[in-house]
């Protein structure tokens, strides 16, 4: 009783696809992939920038490279976790 069935699923499918339509369902589709991929771009670009700054060494680290460059490495590190 607490699990849903295939059928139940396939009517509450039925139900929104008479609600919404089938074209408002697919436009939404298509913006939830394209945000899902400029998302997925940003953050390549962003470990790109950062393994560039680690390398040349650039970047604002005016007080400490040393620690900048740890954290610049652990942020790094956690964009590629989350990829």
């Amino acid at each position: 009783m607490g699990s849903f069935s295939i059928w139940h699923w396939l009517i509450v499918l039925a139900i929104v696809v008479v609600v919404f339509g089938t074209k408002k369902l697919r436009g939404a589709g298509g913006d939830l992939g394209g945000a899902i991929k400029s998302f997925k771009e940003a953050l390549r670009e962003g470990e790109a920038e950062a393994s560039t700054s680690l390398a040349t060494g650039t970047g604002d680290s005016h007080g400490d490279p040393l620690g900048d460059q740890l954290k610049a490495r652990s942020i790094a590190s956690k964009l590629r976790n989350l990829g």
